[in-house]
């Protein structure tokens, strides 16, 4: 589904990521950790076309990102984004942000629209909420609002940056909840978090990453009963500690 192949990107003279490979298989849950500025969330951005690459190459359902030729807004409709911040639009009801995109980009009718959206609000528990704005609900809430408007769209795969880490600690298992139902039916997901236990729950493999290079690819079993890198070892000794 997801073919990252020799990913190199820098800012000026600052390397970001490098020569950063790997793949992900439909169906699979791939959680990708590591500490701060690693490029966790630059390498996410990069699978749909949020930030270009200078070199190597990241083809989604035989698709090459990075070609100029590529059609990146019909990309970006198959491939579900669910950003840390929620990205709602606060002047619009929670409906209408489901709504928007699918009558703009899939040109279904607004009827058909609003009816999805609904369908998806209850499947994330939020149907009593439809008509609220999102400044009316919490942090959690919101976030699984946007995760309803990205199944909106009929993603092939969903990409999650950080999707937790703005929430009260009190919020981050709703949030959980739908990823791991998610997951569950099959959806093939990329998933940046410091969420270990949901790593452990869900996740096929786990994805360490250091200073923008992949440093351990691996089952989750392999990674949390040995890592191999010293580094990821640290990091999940002071991350499993807490």
């Amino acid at each position: 589904m997801i073919k990252i192949a020799n990913v190199s990107k820098h800012y000026g003279s600052f390397q970001v990521l490098t020569d950063c490979s790997t793949s992900v298989s439909k169906g699979e849950v791939i959680v990708v950790c590591g500490p701060s500025g690693s490029g966790k969330s630059t390498l996410i951005k990069c699978v749909n076309g949020l930030e270009p690459f200078q070199s190597g190459e990241i083809i989604v359902n035989g698709i090459s990102v990075g070609d100029p030729r590529t059609n990146l807004p019909k990309l970006r409709a198959g491939v579900g984004m669910v950003f840390q911040n929620f990205e709602l639009f606060p002047h619009m009801s929670i409906t209408q942000n489901l709504a928007v995109a699918q009558v703009k980009v899939l040109k279904r009718t607004q009827d058909e629209a609003m009816d999805k959206g609904l369908k998806l609000l209850d499947r994330v528990g939020l149907k009593a909420q439809a008509d609220k704005f999102p400044g009316q609900l919490s942090g959690g809430q919101q976030q699984r609002v946007a995760i309803a408007r990205a199944l909106a769209m009929d993603p092939i795969c969903m990409l999650f940056d950080e999707p937790t880490s703005a929430l009260d600690p009190e919020m981050v298992n709703e949030v959980l909840d739908v990823m791991t139902e998610l997951a569950q039916e099959g959806m093939t997901m990329m998933c940046v978090t410091h969420e270990m236990g949901f790593a452990k729950r869900v996740a096929n493999r786990v994805i360490f990453m250091d200073k923008g290079a992949i440093v351990e690819d691996d089952s989750k079993e392999a990674f949390f009963a040995n890592p191999r890198s010293e580094r990821a070892q640290q990091f999940l000794a002071k991350i499993l500690h807490h």
